[in-house]
């Protein structure tokens, strides 16, 4: 069984996909400003093209530098997860964004798609690097909670900081 620390260690490049480019983006909308077919953005301006880079490097780079220092699982395999889960965290902020414009709802509102899309998405793609006993209920359970716990707190703390408009 995982302790704590080592499954927390493990998903971590998750985390800082998701967070990082809310310090690091800007630029370039990632849809270049297009709309979808039902004449609405495809996925808003908050959804830049170096805030997606930076997620995916940023969440690289932690799980290279824990493949290093922390080893949990054989090194190739570390790195292949850290790509996954930060691939995923990214494909998952897009599709969660993607839907919030379909729906018409305004960037930060629904926390169930910004918190949760991203997490389950990281998972899912991430599979079968990771050990199989982060996806029993236990753990799938204390993550998704942990989750939005982050979600929410963070975001207070970014629109404190004057990082984020939305306070959560």
């Amino acid at each position: 069984m995982l302790d704590l620390l080592t499954f927390l260690l493990l998903i971590l490049p998750a985390y800082v996909a998701n967070a990082v480019p809310v310090l690091l983006g800007g630029g370039a909308p990632i849809d270049l400003g297009k709309n979808f077919i039902d004449k609405k953005r495809i996925f808003g301006e908050n959804k830049t093209i170096r805030g997606f880079f930076a997620g995916l490097f940023s969440g690289l780079l932690v799980g290279d530098v824990l493949a290093l220092f922390h080893p949990i699982i054989p090194p190739f395999q570390h790195v292949l997860s850290a790509f996954f889960l930060s691939f995923g965290t990214m494909f998952g902020d897009l599709l969660g964004s993607f839907i919030k414009r379909r729906i018409g709802s305004k960037p930060g509102s629904y926390a169930f798609f910004d918190s949760f899309l991203f997490i389950l998405f990281a998972l899912l793609f991430a599979y079968p690097f990771l050990p199989e006993e982060i996806y029993s209920y236990p753990y799938l359970l204390f993550i998704f909670i942990l989750t939005f716990l982050l979600h929410i707190t963070s975001n207070f703390i970014a629109n404190k900081l004057g990082w984020k408009n939305v306070p959560w």
